[in-house]
């Protein structure tokens, strides 16, 4: 199971809407690691006194912890680092490690994850990584929590796709800076857009007004002259899903990069100095 969609501010002050990994889907992306490495360990044991039953004790024994601290250690560093995240019981169940911010998950995080593993997940059969889980409002295990990362759910679809984007506006759209735009403005907006159906006339193009002046006093530009505040609002939201789009795919490697907004048409009227909305008289 996954937590609903929870924001994250990222270091360009993009808000992300991301689905965090609760324990169950955790757990189980765990157990198929652990069987890989248990699987690959064995394996390797059994080649060890195979190979070196005949040399010095000493250097068995040393060939011996050697495989064991990369086993624990190098299996999950290497595949997260590689994989921008991912282990092999992420990749089957949907799984990745980002960092706090939304960004992809670091090799130094990637190491205090592992050492941390050692501790938690090995040495007490998991018991501390399932109590941090389960207090932790993001699902952190104890490794989480001091490398400042966290486990999303990519297969968790958006409970609010975000509206179309109108094709007159995508082009000033492109250009605005997002940075003001906080979280509570753009759930706003995009609830109004969702049941602007249901709202009566003159209801709907009063709170058009007033919520589109609240999300414009924190962009710019000012959108163009004559815009109607439902799509201005619309193309906001639009954009905004964009770069996030963007922002994600920096962690997928091979992913296609989102089309960007048309440039603006030639012998379009500059925006105006002044932002915001004046309901009519």
């Amino acid at each position: 199971m996954v937590s609903q969609p929870e924001p994250l501010v990222t270091g360009d002050a993009v808000v992300l809407e991301v689905s965090i990994a609760q324990l169950p889907v955790r757990a189980a992306a765990a157990l198929i690691d652990l069987m890989v490495m248990l699987i690959g360990y064995v394996l390797g044991v059994t080649l060890w006194a195979l190979t070196l039953a005949d040399f010095d004790s000493a250097l068995s024994a040393a060939v011996l912890i050697i495989f064991t601290v990369l086993t624990l250690l190098g299996y999950p560093v290497v595949f997260e680092t590689a994989t921008r995240g991912r282990s092999l019981g992420k990749m089957a169940l949907g799984l990745r490690v980002v960092s706090d911010d939304g960004s992809p998950e670091r090799l130094r995080q990637a190491i205090f994850r592992a050492l941390a593993g050692v501790i938690e997940i090995w040495m007490f059969t998991g018991a501390p990584a399932v109590l941090c889980s389960m207090v932790s409002p993001r699902g952190k295990r104890i490794g989480d929590v001091f490398a400042g990362t966290m486990v999303i759910s990519e297969r968790t679809p958006r409970l609010n796709p975000p509206p179309p984007m109108p094709p007159a506006l995508a082009g000033w759209a492109g250009t605005i800076t997002l940075s003001g735009l906080g979280s509570a403005q753009a759930e706003m907006a995009r609830q109004f857009l969702s049941r602007t159906t249901q709202l009566d006339p003159r209801m709907r193009e009063q709170m058009a007004y007033r919520i589109a002046g609240e999300v414009l006093a924190r962009i710019a530009p000012p959108p163009p002259p004559g815009a109607p505040p439902e799509l201005v609002l619309a193309a906001v939201l639009a954009e905004r899903h964009r770069r996030e789009l963007e922002r994600l795919q920096v962690a997928r490697p091979g992913s296609a990069p989102s089309p960007s907004p048309p440039p603006v048409p030639p012998g379009t009227a500059p925006p105006p100095t002044n932002s915001g909305f004046t309901p009519p008289g």
